[in-house]
Parts: C-alpha cells; sequence; structure tokens
C-alpha cells in the first residue's frame, strides 16, 4: 500500500518550504503565481488529499461548523439537519459532524468535547439534543469556540444561547384538545425529567387541567425515557387499572412512547381511540403511518435548524454581540424580534424572545389531529 502523501512531500518535490506549500493549501495571496501554480500542478499530479487534522489547515477553520448530534439514527434528526443544510448551502461553510455515544459514561461525553478542543477544526458548534454532555459546552466558549443549543436539556438557560420549541404551550394544546373532547381523565407519560423539556410539558399538561378545574391525579403521571419500551411500561400500568378509574386518555410526551403505548393497547385488548384516546408529540414522520395515525404535537424541527444555525452565523460574524444585534444582523432570526407568547398560552405565535443576551428563542408547536383522539368511552363521559 503507497503511503499518503503529506504536505511536507508536496512542498519537498516543488522544491519549496513547508509554509509556502501551506499558504498556497490555505489560499493566501502572498505567494507567487509562478510558485503557486507549480505547487497546485503537483497536489494535482499526485492526487493529495491533504489531512483534515494538518496543522495548516487550523488556520481555515473558519469555513467549518461543527454538529454535535446523539446517533444519526435519532428520529428526530433528518429533519432538524434537513433544515441546517438549507442554510449552509447558501453559506461557505461546511459541516463537520461529532456524534455522542449512547452509553452512559461520563468519559464517552467528555471525550467528544476533548476532540474539538484538541482539534480546533471549527469555528463554531452547533449542539443538537446533547443531553447530558450539555454541562460541558461552556467550556469550549470559555475556549473562545461560539456555541448554540438546538434544544435545552438541563443546561441553565443563561449560560449558552439556545434555540428550542415551545413545550409547554404544545402540551396545553394537546391536554386541552382531549379535555374539550369530553375527557376527564387525562394521564402523562413524561420524559426523564432530567430535561428541562420534559418538565416544561408536564407544566403545560397541568396548567391545562388547572384552567378547566380538572384535579391532578398522581397515579394518572408516570415518567418513561422518551422510548417505545417506557411508554409501553407506562401505559401496562394505566391499562392494568380498574375499567372506571383507568385514564381514557393519554399524553405521551414523544412520539416514541406514544408507540409503545399503541404496542400496550394491543396487548390488553384495547381499540385507540375508542377505548384510549392518545397524543404523542414531536411529529416525527413515521407518526402519520401508524395504524390509527397518531395525533401529535408538531415541533418545528427543520426551522428549528434553520434558526440555530442563523443564530451561529450570527455570533460569528459578530461575536462581541450576543444579543439583539443578532437579530437584526439575521434575516431569518429578524422574523422573531418582539414576538411573545401569551400568559395563558392560549395561542401560537412563532416565536417568543426570552433574552437578547444570550439569545434564547421558543419556536411555535402546532396540535396536529389524526385518528387517535376522540370522546371518551360513553360510561366515561360526565
Amino acid at each position: 500500500m503507497s503511503t499518503r502523501m503529506t504536505i511536507s512531500d508536496i512542498a519537498r518535490l516543488a522544491g519549496v518550504s513547508k509554509a509556502t506549500a501551506s499558504r498556497v493549501l490555505n489560499q493566501k495571496p502572498d505567494v507567487d503565481p509562478v510558485t503557486r501554480e507549480r505547487i497546485l500542478r503537483i497536489m494535482e499530479e499526485h492526487n493529495f488529499v491533504p489531512s483534515v487534522t494538518a496543522s495548516g489547515l487550523a488556520v481555515g477553520k473558519g469555513h467549518l461548523i461543527g454538529v454535535l448530534v446523539p446517533a444519526l439514527t435519532w428520529p428526530l434528526i433528518p429533519d432538524i439537519m434537513r433544515g441546517i443544510a438549507e442554510v449552509v448551502e447558501e453559506t461557505s461553510y461546511e459541516l463537520v459532524l461529532y456524534s455522542i455515544k449512547s452509553s452512559n459514561h461520563e468519559r464517552d461525553r467528555s471525550d467528544v468535547i476533548n476532540r474539538i478542543l484538541a482539534n480546533r477544526l471549527i469555528a463554531g458548534l452547533l449542539a443538537i439534543f446533547p443531553g447530558q454532555s450539555a454541562r460541558y459546552l461552556p467550556a469550549l466558549q470559555r475556549q473562545g469556540l461560539p456555541v448554540v443549543l438546538l434544544d435545552d436539556q438541563g443546561l441553565p438557560p443563561e449560560q449558552l444561547p439556545w434555540i428550542t420549541a415551545d413545550n409547554r404551550a404544545g402540551a396545553y394544546a394537546a391536554t386541552r384538545h382531549l379535555i374539550e373532547l369530553g375527557h376527564r381523565r387525562i394521564a402523562h407519560i413524561q420524559g426523564p425529567l432530567k430535561y428541562q423539556v420534559s418538565r416544561e410539558r408536564f407544566q403545560g399538561y397541568c396548567e391545562a387541567l388547572q384552567d378547566y378545574g380538572i384535579p391532578l391525579e398522581p397515579s394518572l403521571i408516570l415518567q418513561g425515557d422518551f422510548m417505545p419500551p417506557g411508554g409501553r411500561a407506562c401505559a401496562c400500568q394505566f391499562f392494568s387499572m380498574p375499567e372506571r378509574t383507568r385514564p381514557t386518555a393519554i399524553f405521551a410526551a414523544s412520539d416514541l412512547m406514544a408507540y409503545g403505548v399503541m404496542g400496550a393497547a394491543e396487548e390488553f385488548g384495547l381499540r385507540i381511540p375508542e377505548d384510549t384516546s392518545l397524543i404523542g408529540f414531536d411529529d416525527i414522520s413515521s407518526s402519520s403511518h401508524m395504524r390509527p395515525p397518531l395525533t401529535t404535537v408538531r415541533q418545528p424541527l427543520a426551522e428549528m435548524g434553520r434558526c440555530a444555525l442563523e443564530l451561529l452565523l450570527s455570533l460569528l460574524e459578530a461575536p462581541d454581540h450576543p444579543g439583539a444585534a443578532l437579530l437584526r444582523s439575521s434575516p431569518l432570526l429578524a422574523r422573531f424580534a418582539g414576538s411573545s407568547l401569551p400568559q395563558s398560552q392560549s395561542a401560537m405565535t412563532t416565536a417568543t424572545l426570552e433574552s437578547a443576551e444570550p439569545v434564547r428563542l421558543r419556536l411555535a408547536t402546532t396540535l396536529v389531529v389524526r385518528a387517535t383522539t376522540a370522546p371518551p368511552p360513553c360510561y366515561a363521559r360526565l
């Protein structure tokens, strides 16, 4: 197997210093045109592919943006990445993907951050659903690397700018829909409460019950894990209750947990929505193809990706102005400046700008009514 060419090899063949070859590689102007042409010709003749970790490319890191993601198979990632790609295509930037391992080891999460710091390849980082890795991200910012969070999952929001969906308003709308259908025993399957999104969705559920004078029943609240097995396990507990005390509707804090509820209902011989209504949260692509199609709360995932990258680009262009100046400089983010949500959460506006430093945006969610919700069974109606 032939040895891979290095920038030093190219410099030797061209009869120039490694620094001169690096300047050509990084498109610096201070190289004689004849020398530049000779170096480029040698690179082409030897099919030279520069290493992205070469120190000479560190100077050119301004054209690379890092995107930190959980596993690429995570169902929300494709729509978010579509929005990010739409913005990147209009710029000179390229993306570098960093993936967080699914294990729970602290070392695995910190290793990703250490790699980013060590390589110094990127000009900024967009962290998507970082989970417990979020605790390490302020260290990147302290090292001078702009960081934007897409979804605030446990990190104190005052530390970093972030984009998220309006989880509380979405949960309120879902619960209100069930109440207006006539349901009074509405169960909620929470996501892990270490995540801010889980707490906000639970808050919206509680506020809707309170506004309609329905007491909160602890027996109708269980904590899942955002995944189908967690939803199934919680639903099995609900369905094991006596018929007249079990919930007539379930609001799951994620579509994947709602899928688990569907599996549990089939196991117990219950029909959705005739025996139990069901609402999820996310509106991932498979939800409209379930049988029956899932009623859910749609997160504007592509829009979240677009806004998050717009915000990061604005930070790169105006690093000393992390507040309202960013909104003015970004055509996409400027649409959200000054908009707000009413205290009642009864209206769904485009977004909420909560603070100017750092920027925090909540994008509106939408209730998508399909076939898994209906009035409660006759015996449960008031």
